[in-house]
């Protein structure tokens, strides 16, 4: 494992699972996939009727309903995304095992590098369905399908396959000598950049602050330029579009007796009231305290930038990955809509219809995590470098001196 000798950040973990392993899940996930999508995740019958409820499904149904834009963003990020991953992973093995890499390697795998922080949600999406399930409990003849438990293991499954990134991949292909190498002569007197889509280490051009890299073509930055903008720009946006997703419904409940329409924490007092506090608590954090949580916790990024030590920026890192974490988990009560409103399909009996709420809130999610992606915590270290020139240069030096194997600076 290597880390950073300044902040501890990880940047990289090798893995004792070889090429070979990791093409035999990426082998397996795919028929799991396809079975998770084609069967029913839940069987409900009321007065005769019966619902069988499957994700595919529920998109047509969102879709047929007039909200285009909901069931767009929950099909890229339940079906189309995590698929795209996996057919990327499979022709990337295949190739580096077979020990030829095709021209368009490189295209692929910043392709894939772009894909890794919104490919990895149906972990939230099984929740999701656990949720939905839980309130139709009491209310139908319910039974679990086959695409239930496959999703239950294709959770698990991109979860590991989540750790064969891009940067591994090129390490892998570097490791046999397929790619170019970062090379060990790197100059000392001129500035150091590495790519973050390959991970590769190379020089920056004199007086200048960004090249392309050498091995995949992409572009490196010394810093993400304009991140500080940029970030804020999303935070506000953010912070704006979180005032309609919990005041507007997210979804409404046609019955017999009328039509009601829910809100995020009506939802969640819902749960509370049918007895499964945990699943209560489970969406109130999710959905209420996960992006109070980013918007402030960027803001508090963005607004302290000055230096008031290593210990203090040091915590301010740590933050900034809890952001990184947390990030997708408040796209559960989005997937809780739409799998209701397959669920709820009786018509004269029941309907789940979702609300504008569910779309608003989905676009909290998606900015928050770009605004994430946007900000460059690195920016807070710089702070070292103004306040006190000559010392961080002597520490600069005497960690490049003393640096312990294994480990490396960003």
């Amino acid at each position: 494992m290597a880390k950073c000798t300044r902040c501890g950040y990880v940047l990289y973990r090798r893995s004792a699972v070889p090429i070979s392993g990791w093409l035999a899940l990426v082998t397996g996930a795919l028929p799991i996939f396809a079975i998770a999508n084609y069967f029913p995740v839940a069987i409900l019958n009321i007065q005769g009727q019966t619902v069988r409820a499957s994700f595919p499904g529920a998109l047509w149904l969102t879709w047929v309903q007039g909200h285009e834009v909901l069931a767009i963003m929950t099909g890229l990020f339940g079906f189309w995304l995590p698929f795209t991953q996996l057919t990327i992973l499979l022709w990337a093995l295949m190739s580096v095992r077979s020990g030829r890499l095709p021209a368009d390697f490189r295209h692929g795998m910043r392709f894939l590098h772009m894909l890794a922080p919104w490919s990895n949600m149906i972990p939230v999406m099984m929740l999701g369905m656990l949720v939905a399930m839980v309130k139709f409990a009491g209310l139908a003849t319910l039974a679990p399908g086959p695409g239930l438990w496959a999703f239950a293991i294709l959770a698990f499954l991109l979860t590991g396959l989540s750790r064969v990134t891009a940067e591994r991949l090129w390490r892998y292909a570097e490791d046999s000598k397929l790619v170019l190498a970062s090379k060990p002569d790197i100059a000392e007197d001129r500035s150091v950049a590495s790519c973050s889509a390959c991970g590769y280490v190379q020089n920056l051009p004199p007086e200048h602050d960004s090249c392309t890299c050498a091995r995949c073509d992409a572009r490196i930055h010394a810093r993400r330029p304009n991140a500080s903008s940029r970030a804020w720009a999303l935070v506000i946006a953010a912070g704006i579009v979180y005032i309609p997703a919990n005041v507007l419904p997210v979804m409404h409940v046609r019955t017999p007796t009328g039509e009601s329409a829910h809100t995020i924490l009506g939802g969640v007092l819902e749960l509370w009231y049918l007895g499964s506090w945990d699943l209560a608590l489970i969406v109130f954090v999710a959905s209420v305290v996960v992006p109070m949580t980013k918007i402030l916790a960027l803001m508090v990024l963005l607004f302290n930038r000055r230096w008031r030590g290593p210990r203090i920026q040091r915590q301010r890192t740590r933050l900034y990955e809890l952001v990184e974490f947390i990030g997708q988990w408040s796209m559960l009560d989005v997937f809780v809509v739409v799998l209701m409103s397959a669920m709820a399909n009786f018509p004269g009996i029941s309907q789940v219809i979702a609300g504008p709420g569910a779309a608003s809130f989905g676009l909290v999610v998606i900015l928050t995590m770009l605004a994430a992606m946007s900000y460059d915590p690195r920016r807070g270290w710089d702070r070292q470098a103004e306040m006190h020139p000559f010392r961080t240069m002597h520490l600069r030096r005497g960690s490049s001196r003393q640096a312990a194997p294994g480990t490396t600076q960003s």
